[in-house]
């Protein structure tokens, strides 16, 4: 955990590199659709027309395609790329007939770097462009997003809860995106299906609710039916007074409670905060919220119940709470984790292995790219 100084600030620890992968994910884990895929039904009509006229034509140019992003990122989607690759490849090619070099999920790129090169005959996987360049925009804005708030957020983990802002269908590939880059959870069994885990979760508002609003009935009910190795949180602002709540849960569960979650709406003021008012923003969960609620769950003899928030956390808020040394034990952080764009492109570079690149886009080797078998 940060050390405090005196002056109650925190000292930044640096968090570690990214951990280097050095094997891909099997294709089987995937479940793409490859006959799909194969007729270009996901991909801009252009580039099936393309592959249409090379095999009716006879032509079959042997070419390097080069892949790269403009951005300082952390590289997402990788291996589900190689899996498309493998499995999506024009009637009558096999992946043996491309030489294939990448780099790793989870790998800093700079901007400009090939992250992707594939060499072989063009008409074999000139429809998969659109698809391939898909999920590296998408997996990369994930990771990148992802250990953005881990290294802000460092030593004290991130939980992955951007579920709810996206499509279903997405949820796998996006939470083994966060989890390559360093989120110590996800919120849905899908997100964490890619490396064998599961979900975590909380008691919600939405259960509170069942029990008319009582949410120490709720916690009650959860622990209930809950195995014994499931980390009990509660959200504690139904009634917007989360030091009385997070006191009450406290008292009931006890040594059961791993936690209380403060997620107080951005455009409210908890009670706890309003005697407090006056120089600070008192509006949803700021430093002086949390600092109330430690304070509260110490004085009554819950030392060991942690404390975590939420509710419009990016990089900059968990800075200025670390910074500020606000006891905080974990951040759980949504739809920044969709924010920005991380776009890749990828053109032909090399024709029969003689550079034929449009101006502005030659081909740049890139010695960490590694082989694909």
């Amino acid at each position: 955990m940060s050390e405090a100084n005196a002056n109650g600030a925190g000292t930044r620890a640096t968090p570690p590199p990214p951990l280097r992968k050095t094997t891909r994910l099997e294709p089987e884990i995937f479940q793409l659709p490859a006959e799909k895929l194969r007729s270009g039904y996901y991909s801009d009509k252009y580039f099936v027309y393309t592959r249409d006229v090379l095999l009716a034509d006879g032509h079959s140019p042997h070419v390097t395609m080069q892949v790269f992003q403009k951005k300082h990122a952390w590289l997402g989607g990788m291996d589900e790329v190689i899996s498309i690759l493998k499995l999506g490849l024009t009637d009558g090619f096999s992946f043996e007939d491309l030489e294939v070099r990448a780099l790793y999920d989870g790998d800093v790129v700079e901007p400009w770097e090939s992250v992707l090169t594939i060499t072989g005959p063009y008409a074999a996987f000139v429809h998969l462009e659109t698809v391939y360049l898909g999920v590296l925009a998408r997996r990369t804005r994930v990771s990148t997003n992802t250990r953005k708030v881990v290294e802000a957020a460092w030593p004290k983990p991130v939980m992955f809860f951007p579920a709810r802002h996206d499509h279903w269908h997405v949820q796998t590939g996006d939470g083994y995106a966060a989890h390559v880059a360093g989120a110590i959870g996800v919120s849905t069994d899908a997100q964490a299906s890619w490396w064998g885990s599961r979900g975590i979760g909380t008691v919600p508002h939405a259960l509170i609710a069942c029990y008319g609003g009582d949410t120490v009935r709720a916690a009650h009910a959860f622990v209930s039916h809950m195995p014994e190795d499931v980390n009990v949180i509660v959200l504690v602002d139904f009634d917007n007074d989360s030091v009385k709540t997070s006191l009450e849960v406290a008292r009931a569960l006890g040594g059961r409670l791993w936690g209380v979650r403060l997620d107080t709406s951005e455009s409210m003021v908890d009670r706890s905060i309003i005697p407090q008012m006056g120089v600070f923003d008192p509006r949803g969960v700021n430093p002086q919220l949390v600092r109330n609620v430690r304070t509260a769950l110490d004085d009554a003899g819950f030392p060991g119940c942690r404390i975590v928030v939420s509710g419009g956390f990016n990089v900059e808020k968990i800075r200025r709470f670390e910074d500020e040394g606000v006891p905080v034990d974990s951040y759980g952080v949504g739809s920044y984790l969709f924010a920005d764009r991380y776009d890749f492109t990828a053109d032909v570079v090399l024709l029969e292995g003689r550079p034929v690149a449009k101006a502005g886009r030659e081909y740049r080797p890139n010695p960490r790219l590694e082989p694909v078998r």
